[in-house]
């Protein structure tokens, strides 16, 4: 058996979560947990055929999410105008327009 020097928990081993867990915490699905891995968003080690992710590295990517994201009104108001199309109501070319008998 191994002996440590144990001191104020250093040297335990991290906790790691599993993908459903660490869905389960950000409340997304697991296959978008599974592609932050894959796109190393997130860190994660492989055990065998699975993926876990120490939990420190859940934190980091909390912490950096919360640093990195500011929203961007004009940015949401350009988008919300791209989505609108306008009516073709006053459109005399308008292919539903009906003629008036």
């Amino acid at each position: 058996m191994i002996e440590r020097d144990v001191q104020d928990g250093a040297g335990s081993p991290p906790r790691l979560l599993t993908i459903r867990e660490v869905a389960n915490i950000l409340r997304v699905h697991a296959r978008t947990v599974y592609r932050m891995v894959q796109d190393g968003v997130l860190d994660a080690i492989r055990v065998g055929t699975q993926w876990r992710i120490p939990e420190s590295a859940l934190h980091d990517y909390i912490s950096t999410g919360w640093k990195q994201w500011k929203p961007d009104p004009a940015k949401q108001r350009a988008g919300e105008r791209e989505r609108q199309h306008p009516l073709p109501l006053n459109d005399q070319t308008s292919p539903h327009r009906k003629e008036p008998t």
